[in-house]
């Protein structure tokens, strides 16, 4: 169970803008793959402006990673519900995920350097 989800260290300089401004840069990010879905990069809370994200009250439960809680990140062209997430306290099997907020890319801009 769980097989299908590999982590490893994403190569390069990582970052994330929403409203014109940089809310995440990391070169210690992790990309997190899972089946045949997209890449997912996982960025260290230390390396998150962590003033730009308000804890949300969703949540959601996956079976391989455990339960998710949200983020709205907060910009002066307003705010973007739910654009941010993370495993608090995740599966044992994906512990390299802990500590590390997840963007989602149609809400704001996730890109390599």
């Amino acid at each position: 169970m769980g097989e299908h989800i590999k982590i490893r260290n994403a190569t390069g300089t990582w970052v994330v803008r929403a409203g014109g401004a940089v809310v995440a840069e990391s070169s210690d990010a992790k990309e997190l793959t899972e089946g045949d879905m997209p890449a997912v990069i996982y960025f260290p809370r230390a390396d998150v402006g962590m003033a730009f994200l308000e804890k949300t009250d969703s949540t959601t439960r996956c079976p391989f990673k455990g339960q998710a809680t949200y983020y709205t990140v907060s910009t002066a062209a307003g705010d973007i519900p739910d654009a941010a997430w993370s495993y608090e306290d995740p599966i044992e099997r994906v512990a390299g995920i802990r500590d590390h907020i997840a963007f989602y890319s149609d809400k704001v801009t996730v890109e390599q350097l």
